[in-house]
């Protein structure tokens, strides 16, 4: 049984004591020393109106989106690709600058003063071409790196605020990978590939048309490949994209289980699984393996086919060129013009075909991206209902029920009861029997399929769901810290100043305090990930504690105190009874003595309520709670005699053994 944690209204940032940002979302730097107020109020550098949208790119083709989704940089990029073109306008004019030179001043001494203007000319043209091309390089590296900054941003904001019932299918390193390794794809993409391919357009145009200017029927013979190259690179393109979607599938497979062994490495180390989760690991790597072979093995077929093709055509075109030449068709000049811009006719248009190739694994993993970005985001504000202050906590379901996406079976059914405000509503059952989903429905992580739910008299789907996750505090059955500071994790929920005195005294509260300052740095202790550095009991109380300095109107306490020793849980339950008071609480339990003093008890199987009332009401009664009580009463019994029996055996094991007294001579 686990109860998700509730979703904050709004992601707040968080620095560490240094200043240092850890994550994209920063908290205000914390109180250094005591009494200082610590801050969670969100920066106002992030996008919090999401002007990046995402989904206005819906709906069409790829490239299209791609170029939508770069809407603010089309004057960056537009200059990046004109760079490209006057660099290769540049290009151009200096064959065109040696042909002049060979044919016009090379070898004639009344043309000798022209030799340093020729010269100039060269290194002029030369910086010119270099300066277009990094102004090029510039900006399309700010154009990829600055809009995939803000798709990365957007996603990761956009993940958070997808439905539970999205989160409760997909898988984490699915969704890594497709943060990480597809938007990397979508950054080369606009970075070298786009651009590339507009390079290669410029370069042909232009040096075709000087090759046109310099002899119209040698420029036809060097573009006779061109059509098998491009039928070559469209055909390995449509090959490569399926290649590739397959390639990025396994990786994501790959990392999902990387990322649960990194996750349950204690318990792969407590079972002693390291062989079967390296057999594991070492299916899926040669899974990719193979695919990634596929993949590579078809870009090696891609290679020799072009560079066949286009070696030919510079080889027919440079023996044409030569013997056109010996025959005075063209000048020396023009042949030597002629051998450079047909490089860069050529080459280019093989590099084209590997743009072609190459520009597929950006599509492949933008159209990936896409996939996420069509789920529907969780209505954090739709409500027409807010009150102005806090809620009362009068809590009513009336033939409740409750099934999730897809499936027909109800895992509530007709489910009826009424709580006052400051009431204790406990929940007791089997496992499976619909506890955890049932307080789930409150803060709206779900909305119930049939009946109704009513919250001081208003109907429950009309409160926006972030004011109703405001009002609720909830404590998991397994608590979740983040790898910061305690006070960073005990402040996490809380969306106003907060002092270092009632950071103290909810870690009081939830008997934790003197624990902390046991630590070498006490509240400024950072707890590992998941918060492993802590033992169970102390995680749970950091937790309470996190609830409690949040100061709901309704507590949700999952199983809360079965992590701790029966010391501590003694101390936690008295500071929550406190604590409950004026607050309408539901407590998942399965220890009868965590439920008995609730106002009303509701034992729940398979969806359905089979018993209500108080302790001493359903004591009186045969069914499932009586069955409970007394299984474990008869536990704590035979638990108590055999520590008995262990405290009787160690008295005896001490005691010296008895011994006659020796006889006195007379």
């Amino acid at each position: 049984m686990r109860l998700l944690t509730v979703s904050l209204a709004r992601k707040r940032p968080i620095r560490e004591s240094h200043g240092r940002a850890r994550t994209p979302w920063l908290f205000s730097s914390l109180g250094a020393f005591r009494g200082a107020p610590f801050s969670n109020d969100m920066e106002t550098s992030v996008e919090k109106n999401l002007t990046f949208d995402l989904k206005r790119v819906l709906g069409v083709s790829p490239l299209r989106g791609l170029w939508r989704m770069i809407g603010e940089y089309h004057v960056h990029y537009l200059i990046a690709n004109l760079s490209l073109g006057l660099a290769a306008l540049f290009k151009m004019a200096t064959f065109l600058l040696l042909r002049y030179f060979v044919d016009n001043v090379l070898g004639r001494p009344q043309a000798n003063f022209l030799l340093p203007w020729v010269a100039l000319g060269f290194i002029g043209l030369a910086a010119l071409e270099g300066g277009l091309t990094y102004t090029s390089g510039r900006l399309a590296a700010y154009t990829a790196e600055d809009s995939t900054r803000k798709l990365r941003n957007y996603l990761f904001d956009h993940i958070q605020r997808l439905t539970f019932a999205y989160h409760s299918k997909a898988r984490v390193g699915e969704l890594i990978e497709r943060v990480t390794s597809d938007v990397d794809a979508v950054r080369r993409f606009f970075a070298e590939q786009a651009v590339g391919v507009g390079r290669i357009l410029f370069l042909f145009a232009i040096n075709f048309a000087a090759l046109l200017y310099i002899h119209a029927r040698l420029a036809l013979l060097s573009v006779a490949v061109l059509p098998f190259v491009l039928l070559a690179s469209l055909y390995f393109f449509k090959k490569v994209t399926k290649v590739y979607e397959e390639y990025q599938a396994q990786e994501a497979v790959l990392s999902t289980v990387l990322q649960e062994n990194l996750s349950g490495v204690r318990v792969v180390k407590a079972f002693a699984r390291q062989d079967y989760e390296k057999a594991k690991f070492e299916k899926e790597n040669w899974g990719k393996f193979l695919k990634g072979r596929t993949f590579i093995l078809m870009h090696s077929a891609f290679w020799p086919t072009t560079d066949i093709l286009c070696g030919l055509q510079m080889l027919v075109g440079y023996y044409i060129g030569a013997r056109m030449a010996i025959a005075g068709e063209i000048t020396v000049g023009d042949y030597l013009a002629y051998t450079g811009l047909v490089v860069w006719l050529i080459w280019p248009l093989r590099n084209l075909g590997r743009l072609i190739v190459q520009t597929s694994t950006g599509v492949v993993s933008f159209k990936r991206v896409l996939d996420i970005v069509r789920q529907e985001r969780e209505p954090l504000d739709e409500g027409d209902y807010q009150p102005q202050g806090n809620v009362r906590g009068a809590i009513a379901f009336r033939k409740v029920c409750f099934e999730y996406d897809g499936d027909e079976d109800h895992v509530l059914q007709d489910i009826t009861f009424e709580c006052q405000p400051g009431q204790v509503v406990a929940l007791l059952g089997p496992t499976g029997s619909g506890k955890t989903t049932l307080v789930n429905l409150l803060p709206r992580f779900y909305d119930y399929t049939g009946g109704i739910i009513t919250l001081d008299g208003v109907e429950l789907k009309r409160y926006p769901r972030r004011y109703l996750r405001s009002q609720i505090g909830i404590v998991e059955q397994e608590p979740f810290l983040f790898s910061r500071t305690i006070r960073e994790n005990i402040v996490y929920g809380v969306e106003r100043s907060v002092t270092q005195e009632e950071i103290e005294a909810a870690a009081r509260a939830a008997a934790i305090h003197e624990t902390i300052l046991t630590f070498p740095q006490g509240y400024d202790t950072i707890v590992g990930e998941r918060g492993i550095t802590l033992s169970g009991g102390q995680k749970q109380r950091v937790a309470i504690a996190r609830t409690l300095i949040k100061n709901p109107r309704i507590l949700i306490l999952d199983d809360s105190t079965s992590s701790v020793d029966t010391e501590t849980e003694a101390e936690i339950r008295a500071a929550l009874e406190v604590l409950m008071r004026g607050r309408t609480t539901f407590i998942i339990a399965h220890r009868i003595q965590s439920v008995m003093n609730a106002d009303l008890i509701l034992v729940l199987e398979k969806g359905r309520i089979v018993q209500r009332g108080t302790h001493a009401e359903l004591l009186e009664q045969p069914g499932i709670y009586r069955q409970i009580y007394d299984l474990q009463m008869r536990i704590e019994s035979e638990l108590e005699e055999e520590i008995k029996q262990a405290e009787l055996s160690a008295t005896r094991a001490v005691e010296p053994e008895a011994r006659p007294l020796p006889l006195l001579k007379t």
